[in-house]
C-alpha cells in the first residue's frame, strides 16, 4: 500500500506516516540488517564488538573509579555498566540518525519512503546493539556473583522508555540537523559533557549540593535511573520515578514529531 503525501508544505500527519512505515516494514528490516553489516563489515571480530566495547571500558573505569567510589558503589563494575548502557545507546543513535539521513539524503529524493524511516531504522539498529550490551552485563554480574533478582524481568520495559526518549530527540535533531549542519557538530561536542552531568560513571551522592540541581534536572537522570534500580539495585524503580521518565519520554516524542512533521516536507530542498 502506498500512502500519498500532500505536496503542499503541510506538516506530515502521524497517522500517514504510521501507515507509511507499516507499508515499507521490509525495506525498514533491509536498512536494520544493512546498518548493522556495515558497522562490522571486514571486522575481526563482528558482532562481538558490541560486547567487547562495554567489557574493555568497564575495565579501564572500574581500574581508575573503583577505588574512589568503592564505599558509595560496591561492585562498580555493576553500577557503571548498568547505567551505561541506557546512556551509549542514547548518544550513539541520535548520533547515527543524522548520519543516516545525511547519507541517504539522495535516496531520499529518488525514491519515494516514509521521511522518519532512516531514522527509525538507525534507533532500531540501536536497539539490537543494545541486546548484545545486556549480554554482556549479564555475564560480568555472574562472575562478580552479583544476584540476578526477578526485578530484572523489569529492564526491557525500562529500556522501551529510554528508547522511546531518545527516539524523539533523534527526530528532533536529526530535522534541524538539515538545515543547520552545524547542529550535528554541536550535538557531537555536547555529548561528552552530557555523560558527566549524568550520573553514569559517580553516584549522585558525590556531587556538591550547589551543583546537584544540574544534575537531578538532566532527563537522562531519571531515564538511566529506571534502568540501574532493577539491575544495580535488585529493585522495581519506584512509581514516581518511573512515572516520571515516562512522561519526559512522551514529550520527547510528541515535540520530535511536531518539529520533524514541519520540516519533513522542506527535507528535498536541503539534501
Amino acid at each position: 500500500m502506498i500512502v500519498r503525501r500532500n505536496v503542499a508544505a503541510a506538516p506530515l500527519r502521524w497517522t500517514d506516516e504510521v501507515r507509511d512505515l507499516a507499508a515499507h516494514s521490509n525495506l525498514i528490516f533491509e536498512l536494520v540488517h544493512r546498518d548493522l553489516t556495515i558497522r562490522y563489515k571486514r571486522s575481526l571480530f563482528g558482532f562481538l564488538w558490541t560486547m567487547l566495547h562495554p567489557l574493555l571500558l568497564m575495565l579501564i573505569f572500574t581500574i581508575v573509579f573503583s577505588r574512589l567510589f568503592r564505599r558509595e558503589t560496591p561492585h562498580y563494575e555493576t553500577y557503571f555498566l548498568s547505567a551505561y548502557i541506557a546512556w551509549n545507546f542514547f548518544s550513539q543513535t541520535t548520533s547515527n540518525s543524522m548520519a543516516s539521513v545525511a547519507w541517504n539524503g539522495p535516496l531520499m529524493k529518488r525514491v519515494r519512503v516514509p521521511r522518519s524511516i532512516f531514522t527509525l531504522a538507525s534507533n532500531l539498529s540501536g536497539l539490537v546493539n543494545l541486546g548484545l550490551s545486556l549480554v554482556a552485563l549479564l555475564i560480568i554480574m555472574l562472575f562478580a556473583r552479583m544476584p540476578l533478582t526477578p526485578s530484572l524481568a523489569f529492564v526491557p520495559v525500562s529500556l522501551l522508555v529510554v528508547g522511546i526518549f531518545t527516539f524523539g530527540v533523534s527526530l528532533m535533531v536529526t530535522a534541524v540537523s538539515i538545515f543547520f549542519a552545524d547542529v550535528r557538530e554541536m550535538v557531537q561536542a555536547g555529548l561528552p559533557a552530557l555523560l558527566y552531568m549524568t550520573p553514569v560513571i559517580y553516584p549522585v551522592s558525590i556531587v556538591p549540593d550547589g551543583f546537584r540541581w544540574i544534575v537531578e534536572k538532566n532527563p537522562l537522570t531519571v531515564l538511566v535511573g529506571i534502568v540501574r534500580d532493577p539491575i544495580y539495585y535488585g529493585r522495581m524503580p519506584s512509581p514516581q520515578a518511573f512515572g516520571t521518565a515516562l512522561l519526559i519520554s512522551l514529550i520527547s516524542l510528541v515535540l520530535g514529531w511536531l518539529i520533524f512533521s514541519r520540516l519533513a516536507p522542506r527535507f528535498d530542498s536541503r539534501l
